[in-house]
This record gives C-alpha cells, sequence and structure tokens, in this order.
C-alpha cells in the first residue's frame, strides 16, 4: 500500500509540471479543496491555474461561487470596471456569509496577477461564479437590465419581485413557504427567464451584457428551485445545486468559443467524481461526475486537494463568525493518514491509466471540511469513503497546512486544541 502511495508522487516543488504533462490537452480541468478555509490549497491551486492560463491557453475561471459577486470580479480582472480600485477592495464588496470563502488574501493575489496579465497579454481571462444561491441579488440584477435597456418588458420582473416580496429576502422563509403553496413563484420564475432569454442581447460598451442577463435570470430560476427542493428532500437539492453549476459551466464554454478551456475551483466532495463515494447508492450527482460524462471526449482532469493535519478557517455554527479551528491528525486507516506515512511532505500524485494498486482502488476515509466544522466530532464526520482512483485524476497532498487569511477584518477566534482529542496525536 505505501509502495503503491511513493511510486505514485513527486515533490511538491516539480507537481505543477507533472501535472501539465498529465493535463495534456484537456479542456476542463478541475481543481478541488478539501476545505473553503486552508491557505496551502488556495495557493497552490492558483499556480496551478496560472500555468494553464499562460501555457496552456486555458480561457476562464469558475467558481464555487455566486454569479453576481464573481462577474464583477470577472469585469474587473479585464480592465472593464473599478479601474481606480484593487483586488482587496473589490472582494470587500463580498457580503454573503462565509466571506472569508472568497474575499481572503490568497485569492487577492491570484486577482491581481489575473488583472495585470489580461492587461500585459491582450488577453480576456474571465472569472465566473458557478453557484446557486443569489436569488434577491440575481433577480434585482434582472429587474434593473430590463428596466434600463428593454422597459417595455418589465412586467414579468415585476411579477417575480411582487410575489418574493413577502419573504424578505430570507431564503429560508421562501423554502419553508414552498410546503404550504409547492409551486410558490414557480410561474413568474419561469416567465421571467423565458422574457430575459428573449429580450437580452449584446449591448454597446459590455460585450458580456447578454452573458450576464440571461445567467442571472438562470440563477433566478435555479435558486427558486433549489430552495423549494430544500425543505422537500436534502438529496435533490444537492441535486439541483450541482447540475446548476454543470450547466452554467457550459453556458460559459459555449459563450466564450467552440473550444474554450475552463479551470474549476471547488470543494472536493463537487469536482471529485460522486461515482466513487457513497453519493451513487444516494442516488447524488455532482460537478465532477456530471462533467466527465458530458465531455469526456474535451478531455477531464480532476485534482483533488488534502492534508494530514493543520489548521483551517471555518464557523463553528451557519453564519456565525469566522473562527481559526485546529485540525487534528487524520485518522488511521483514512487516505490522509497513509500519505502521511507513506511520504511525510507535500507531494502530488497523478494516477496514470492502470488504478488497479491497492491504494488506488480501495475504499477508505478521505476528510472534507465545510464552512462549517468542530474538530472534535470530526470522526464522527468529515470522512467520506472513496476510491481514490475513481474519485480523481491526481491528487496534491500537503502534511501541514495553514489556515485562510480572511479580508474582511471581522475578529477571527481561534479555538485551541484540546489534549483530550483522542486522534490529535
Amino acid at each position: 500500500m505505501l509502495e503503491d502511495i511513493r511510486r505514485l508522487a513527486v515533490p511538491i516543488d516539480d507537481g505543477i509540471d507533472t501535472l501539465l504533462e498529465a493535463i495534456g490537452d484537456a479542456r476542463f480541468v478541475l481543481l478541488g479543496e478539501a476545505s473553503h478555509g486552508t491557505s496551502d490549497y488556495y495557493t497552490y491551486r492558483a499556480e496551478i491555474t496560472k500555468r494553464l492560463i499562460t501555457e496552456r491557453g486555458f480561457d476562464f475561471v469558475a467558481v464555487e461561487g455566486d454569479w453576481p459577486d464573481c462577474f464583477w470580479i470577472n469585469l474587473w480582472v479585464k480592465g472593464r470596471a473599478d479601474a481606480r480600485r484593487n483586488a482587496h477592495e473589490v472582494l470587500g464588496d463580498f457580503e454573503r456569509w462565509p466571506t472569508w470563502m472568497w474575499a481572503n488574501e490568497e485569492v487577492a493575489s491570484f486577482l491581481e496577477w489575473l488583472r495585470l496579465h489580461n492587461a500585459s497579454s491582450g488577453n480576456r481571462v474571465g472569472f465566473y461564479g458557478l453557484d446557486v444561491y443569489s436569488l434577491w441579488d440575481s433577480l434585482y440584477v434582472v429587474f434593473e437590465y430590463l428596466r434600463e435597456h428593454h422597459p417595455g418588458h418589465l412586467d414579468t420582473a415585476r411579477s417575480a419581485v411582487r410575489c418574493f416580496e413577502p419573504y424578505a429576502e430570507d431564503p429560508q422563509r421562501y423554502a419553508w413557504a414552498t410546503r404550504m403553496l409547492p409551486d410558490a413563484c414557480v410561474d413568474e420564475v419561469v416567465s421571467l427567464l423565458a422574457d430575459v432569454r428573449g429580450r437580452a442581447g449584446t449591448l454597446d460598451g459590455e460585450p458580456e451584457a447578454e452573458l450576464d442577463a440571461v445567467q442571472n435570470a438562470e440563477v433566478v430560476a435555479g435558486a427558486e428551485r433549489y430552495y423549494r427542493a430544500l425543505v422537500g428532500s436534502d438529496d435533490q437539492s444537492w441535486n439541483v445545486r450541482d447540475i446548476h453549476m454543470t450547466d452554467t459551466l457550459d453556458r460559459l464554454v459555449a459563450h466564450d468559443s467552440p473550444d474554450a478551456k475552463a479551470v474549476v475551483w471547488e470543494h472536493n466532495t463537487h469536482i471529485g467524481d460522486a461515482r466513487a463515494t457513497p453519493m451513487r447508492g444516494a442516488g447524488l450527482v455532482n460537478v465532477g461526475q456530471l462533467v466527465r460524462e458530458r465531455h469526456a471526449r474535451d478531455g477531464v482532469f480532476l485534482c483533488g486537494f488534502g492534508g494530514h493535519r493543520g489548521s483551517v478557517i471555518a464557523s463553528d455554527a451557519w453564519g456565525s463568525d469566522a473562527t481559526r479551528f485546529p485540525v487534528p491528525s487524520a485518522q488511521a486507516g483514512t487516505h490522509e493518514a497513509l500519505l502521511h506515512e507513506g511520504l511525510g511532505v507535500p507531494s502530488v500524485l497523478v494516477f496514470g491509466r492502470d488504478r488497479s494498486g491497492p491504494w488506488l482502488s480501495s475504499t477508505r476515509g478521505h476528510r472534507a471540511i465545510g464552512v462549517v466544522y468542530d474538530p472534535g466530532a470530526e470522526r464522527y464526520g468529515n470522512w467520506v469513503p472513496t476510491i481514490m482512483g475513481k474519485r480523481y485524476d491526481a491528487f496534491v497532498y500537503f502534511d501541514q497546512t495553514s489556515a485562510l487569511h480572511p479580508l474582511h477584518g471581522e475578529p477571527i477566534a481561534y479555538r485551541a486544541e484540546k489534549e483530550t482529542y483522542p486522534w490529535a496525536v
């Protein structure tokens, strides 16, 4: 088992060269993270992406973020908005919790690089959000688009706004209301989407106006489906979200060019193929699986990230302040524990065609930390049974990780590691 791991590994300093060789001509490269709050994952992922952009001609980065916020960043990195502001200031506009997920020093550094790259090269490499959460923000963008450019067609937007108004921009209130009114605002949203699809067009001075208007309408439709599904079936809401993100990725590729190349940044639970985990038995799909199924001929490369122990930014409850938590040592028998035992240093592992070896073909726990985290309960959660060789094409391993550096300046609580954690050795 350990020999299998050592055979696949290269030092992390040589890892990007090895990854680029393995990626070859693939048009879809999906880069993961084992948490939304680890500096090492964000930083190394950004370095891989820079090389893909400069050496392989990748056209855009699509992330697990809200469309409206990320679209403004997209305009900024292309030099079409906020010319006097820096990346810290632009990211400071992120207000939806968890703000640290994108408003952090690591992302700011990459965006500054991307803006300079576009300006110096004449390229227009974009930065887009794939997620489905921004129901109200997207609805208001669509309303303003129609008001400014197609004022004769505001009726559908007004109807949608009126339908959602009683819920005071609270998605949970809307979700629970659909238990009494299952179709709630469905008709209004469907009409709005159809109207925007029919009216959107390229505007003078903003070549992506059509894309923005249509995508915001798609987000409104997707978010309505997501929140309606949330109270009825958690499984269905997961699928609604990941199908929406994959459809958005396809829409971006179609918008860019017939042979566009995309880098995707999302959590491992989204970019690692769901069929290599218990998600398959639960009827769940994810972005990694769907992209493989839809674009196998175009070349798809899935790269996971993980670590043995360290620190992470997360919260102890949904909506709570950011906290710097310790991440205990990986539990015995997990993928991360084997990587620590077999390597003990940051490494990149590329799997190749033959994945029948004892490590790649075994089912073992694989760490997954979300935006809410409790190190004391980690043994009861945070571990996804995974066949590594089927879930990814490569894996980036860190033996010791450190927490992200949030930008917003909110107080960061520091949680000391308790000696009673039996696995924190």
